[in-house]
């Protein structure tokens, strides 16, 4: 009895949403099918999580830099493209793998994009099995061969269609992975003394302390001795380790660490377990704070698992309804911070309901004028647009089905809000609804001033000083 006459059924109705295979009798020498995909960081760590491969070759960017190799993906990464093409097209659903021999003659890197082919070499009546040839090149240059090898599978003998299953959507959420590539970039600065303003919770204190054995800051630790020094036995920590300065209360504090800051004894200040309204206001102070010539703003640096990019979301701590000439000075603080950061372009969003100017909102004709400010030169060293609505700021997608033609939709770095409650709300529902986590800094003063909150994690506190350090840096390049 021939099986496989007999298992050959009609062509099915066309379903653009079905895979099909193909039979054993179907199958001629010489079909073939390809597929082409480019290596993302995302299919590198799931690759990573699905195999339990950690080798840092793949995982390790800084590995990667050190050993002056690229990042690059498993091997295997490209051979399993080899199954997708026989479980889904040739042969197709119901193809089970019989053995598989593949030479690798080079590393896929990350952001490549590559071609992988499989060729029908030979046929065997007797158990229906197929051998082809498999192949992938780059897919801009078929000389350039990654992988070659064979493969033998067991066809099917009956017809099947069935609809494509939909896969889940799945997004990795490395929390905190930003953060901590930010203090990473500080390894080779050395550590600046550092103003820590009321430390009387465990929070605030360890966040002093970690950062000081990260060689991030030198804390000089202002707040009542004997409080702070109950946090620090209850972590096993010998607070004689660091200086310490003995206040009666959280505004003595605030305001010595201000006059050190003014003093030039320390490059920057970090909130503690205080209000912010008692640090700033002994920052503000006109005779005896650490104000500039240019307005003093606050930019959250949001580590948000579901976008790309670090991005920062200014102001949402400290200019309640700020005038358009504050704004000017908002902008630009962000921008400095961007580049102290690395980050030479940063894209500026500027924060509206809509992306058209409309008279009756005056926060699209500020962007729209803070716009034609950047034009000027009156802000330098980024890329500003807007009005921009939230979505077609972070979007690419939702920018193009509005048809925005904008080198900052989409791509934003730095979100500039309107006012300091949406900013705030802004900055809160990534915290609580996309997992993110942050860090805060005033920018404008003489120092640049963590202005954590009291729930803010240790990371988040560490990634402050970090910020702090960066910043310091970056004034000290710049002083001829």
């Amino acid at each position: 009895m021939d099986i496989t006459k007999n298992s050959v059924k009609p062509t099915l109705g066309k379903c653009d949403k079905c895979i099909e295979n193909k039979t054993f009798s179907e199958i001629n020498i010489g079909d073939s099918a390809t597929l082409q995909k480019t290596l993302a960081f995302e299919d590198v760590n799931l690759f990573a999580l699905a195999s339990g491969d950690m080798n840092p070759t793949h995982t390790d960017i800084d590995f990667a830099e050190t050993s002056q190799r690229k990042l690059t993906g498993h091997a295997m990464w490209s051979g399993a493209l080899f199954s997708n093409l026989l479980g889904t097209q040739l042969p197709g659903p119901g193809t089970v793998y019989r053995g598989q021999m593949l030479k690798f003659h080079r590393p896929v890197a990350l952001g490549e994009s590559i071609q992988a082919t499989v060729t029908v070499i030979e046929k065997q009546d007797s158990d229906f099995v197929i051998s082809l040839d498999c192949r992938c090149t780059n897919a801009d240059d078929e000389k350039d061969v990654i992988c070659t090898g064979t493969a033998e599978v067991f066809a099917p003998t009956e017809k099947v269609q069935r609809e494509r299953v939909t896969l889940p959507h799945l997004k990795l959420n490395d929390r905190g992975s930003q953060l901590q590539r930010l203090v990473a970039m500080t390894k080779d600065y050395a550590p600046i003394p550092m103003a820590i303003v009321h430390p009387v919770d465990r929070n605030s204190f360890m966040g002093a302390i970690e950062a000081a054995r990260s060689n991030l800051i030198v804390p000089i630790l202002f707040g009542p001795l004997d409080k702070m020094r109950a946090v620090a036995e209850q972590e096993n920590i010998n607070i004689d380790d660091y200086r310490v300065v003995d206040t009666e209360h959280s505004h003595e504090a605030a305001e010595k660490a201000v006059a050190m800051a003014r003093a030039g004894e320390v490059e920057a200040i970090m909130k503690g377990s205080l209000h912010t309204d008692e640090l700033m206001g002994a920052a503000v102070r006109r005779a005896t704070g650490i104000a500039s010539a240019r307005r003093m703003s606050h930019v959250f640096l949001m580590d948000v698992p579901a976008y790309p990019r670090p991005i920062m979301v200014t102001d949402a701590a400290i200019n309640i309804d700020p005038t358009l000439e504050e704004k000017r000075d908002i902008v630009q603080n962000a921008i400095d911070m961007a580049h102290a950061l690395g980050n030479q372009q940063p894209r500026v969003a500027l924060l509206s309901a809509v992306e058209t100017i409309n008279p009756k909102m005056r926060s699209t004709l500020e962007a729209a004028a803070i716009c034609k400010m950047a034009d000027r030169g009156q802000i330098t060293g980024g890329l500003v647009d807007g009005p921009l609505a939230f979505d077609n700021a972070v979007s690419e997608e939702a920018a193009r089905i509005k048809g925005i033609q904008s080198p900052v939709a989409g791509l934003a770095d730095i979100l500039v809000a309107p006012d300091m409650e949406s900013g705030n709300m802004v900055a809160k529902q990534l915290e609580y609804m996309a997992d993110a986590l942050s860090s805060g800094i005033v920018l404008g003063a003489r120092v640049p001033i963590a202005l954590t909150s009291r729930a803010d994690s240790v990371l988040s506190r560490m990634a402050s000083c970090a910020l702090a350090l960066l910043l310091a840096h970056n004034k000290q390049k710049k002083i001829p």
